[in-house]
C-alpha cells in the first residue's frame, strides 16, 4: 500500500505563513482531506456563516476532486461550528451539496484556530483496482 500526500508544498494558511500538514493523504483506497476553512489565497473570506459554510465546503471538494475522488466516494464528514445556533443554516447549506447521497457526519461546537465561523474535513474512500 502506497501513501500519497497532496498540497504538501505552498499550502498557506491566513497571513500566508507555510503549513506543517498535507492538504490530503490517500492510503489504501481511502483519503483524508484536511479540515478547510471559508480561506481564499490565504484570508478567511467575509460573510455570514451560509456564505462560510459553503467555501469551507468547495475547499474540501476541490482538494478532492484534485486528488481523483468524487462526491460519491464521501463516507463521512466531520464538521466545527463556532456557535450552536449556527448548525440549522449549516444543515441547509449542507443539503445543498449532500442530500442525494448524505455521508455520515459529526457536528460539534468549539473554538477555532482562526477566526470564521466553520471548519469542515472530509474522508472518502474509492475501491482501489
Amino acid at each position: 500500500m502506497s501513501i500519497i500526500r497532496y498540497g504538501t508544498e505552498g499550502n498557506t494558511g491566513t497571513g500566508g505563513q507555510a503549513l506543517p500538514f498535507a492538504k490530503a493523504v490517500a492510503a489504501g483506497g481511502w483519503l483524508y482531506v484536511s479540515g478547510q476553512t471559508p480561506m481564499r489565497d490565504g484570508e478567511v473570506v467575509e460573510g455570514g456563516i451560509v456564505e462560510q459554510s459553503r467555501l469551507a465546503i468547495e475547499n474540501c471538494l476541490e482538494i478532492m476532486h484534485q486528488a481523483g475522488f468524487h462526491k460519491d466516494h464521501i463516507v463521512h464528514v466531520k464538521v466545527f461550528l463556532t456557535d450552536a445556533r449556527y448548525f440549522s443554516s449549516f444543515n441547509k447549506v449542507f443539503a445543498e451539496y449532500f442530500a442525494d447521497a448524505p455521508p455520515a457526519r459529526i457536528c460539534a461546537v468549539t473554538d477555532l484556530v482562526v477566526d470564521c465561523k466553520v471548519e469542515v474535513d472530509l474522508t472518502c474512500f474509492k475501491q482501489e483496482l
